[in-house]
């Protein structure tokens, strides 16, 4: 499998501490970011802390983040990363550090010519979950759990999709997203962007997000996603 360096600066107003890895692309296991000068986690260098920002950043392709207690596994914050040359700040949620804490991240490379990686945070009334997919270009792909490799409706059957934030690999035009019912129905469909260098890109972070949503997730359902390589 192969590796890719990530850095991640995350504070707030007062204070920040930079964390890195060499992370093994398209796994969670095993990459822990760790702080440059201590080589702690960031429970134990900063408990009790506030995070209000962060500044995640990768090599190639494109990266998820969280923030996980590793006892409970329960999940406090979380989002995606920039490429290293585009990286700015992402204001989020101020969440307190647990003593537990982990930062972990979940990277993949470039894919090949004619495909793209794509990446999204799933929220229902469930929980949060990371989805993952290789696309064709210009072809409706369907995001499976990169945990378990379940469907949307399969991992939150008999739940509410409350928001979806996708990021598309460096220079991957994500053209559109789409919630299919198990009659191959759509439900909704999204249009989506660009993002860092490319031509109107509104972010260095994500190439759609949906918020506010009140969709019924049923047994059979599919997220979808097209994208074009540039």
């Amino acid at each position: 499998m192969t590796t890719q360096g990530i850095k991640i600066v995350a504070g707030n107003p007062s204070m920040s501490k930079i964390f890195q890895d060499t992370a093994t692309d398209d796994v969670w296991s095993g990459n822990v970011a760790l702080d440059t000068i201590s080589n702690q986690s960031i429970g134990i260098l900063i408990p009790n802390s506030t995070l209000s920002f962060v500044q995640p950043t990768y090599e190639a392709g494109c990266m998820a983040w969280r923030l996980q207690n590793a006892q409970s596994l329960l999940v406090s914050s979380y989002g995606f990363g920039s490429l290293g040359i585009l990286s700015g700040k992402e204001y989020i949620r101020p969440v307190r550090v647990n003593p537990n804490d982990i930062l972990t991240t979940f990277p993949s490379a470039v894919a090949a010519a004619g495909s793209s990686q794509v990446l999204a945070w799933v929220t229902t009334s469930k929980g949060t979950e990371l989805f993952t997919v290789t696309a064709a270009d210009g072809v409706d792909t369907s995001m499976l759990t990169a945990v378990n490799g379940q469907s949307i409706g399969d991992a939150f059957f008999n739940s509410t999709l409350q928001s979806i934030v996708v990021q598309s690999e460096d220079l991957s035009q994500l053209n559109n997203i789409s919630i299919v019912d198990n009659a191959g129905g759509i439900v909704m469909t999204v249009l989506g962007n660009g993002r860092g260098q490319m031509a109107g890109s509104r972010s260095n972070y994500v190439n759609a997000q949906c918020e506010g949503l009140q969709i019924p997730i049923g047994k059979g359902f599919k997220f979808q996603v097209n994208a074009n390589k540039a």
